[in-house]
């Protein structure tokens, strides 16, 4: 199964953070990964690798993110990002960020199930 084209499939973690250099510092030592610098044309956002797998992202919170703690979020891989915002919808859940392309990765939304669970899904470019 390849994650970034199954969908259903937990496809990515990414870590949003006051301090995303330490972050990365922390991370690295802890868990062996590999922190390498990516620019995104958002800002500055770190690939976490272990050898030749990327295994997530760590970036500095979003502006307007409001008081919101440093946390690590999931992606979910989906076939269509509106698709799946209407069956959000309709199962009792919200759109919390609308969709948006990510240049040379896909297009993402940040969803919320009924008891209050937050998670964003991607359809992945190519």
């Amino acid at each position: 199964m390849d994650p970034y084209k199954t969908h259903g499939a937990f496809s990515w973690n990414e870590l949003a953070t006051t301090d995303p250099e330490a972050a990365g510092r922390f991370y690295g030592a802890l868990f062996g990964w590999a922190i390498r610098n990516v620019d995104m044309g958002t800002g500055p956002y770190h690939v976490a690798s272990i050898g030749d797998a990327q295994v997530g992202g760590i970036m500095g919170l979003p502006p307007g993110a409001g008081p919101m703690p440093p946390a690590w979020g999931c992606y979910i891989t989906v076939d269509s990002v509106e698709d799946t915002m209407a069956q959000c919808a309709a199962l009792g859940g919200k759109t919390l960020m609308p969709p948006m392309d990510v240049p040379g990765v896909g297009r993402m939304a940040v969803l919320q199930d009924p008891q209050g669970a937050v998670f964003s899904v991607m359809a992945y470019a190519g």
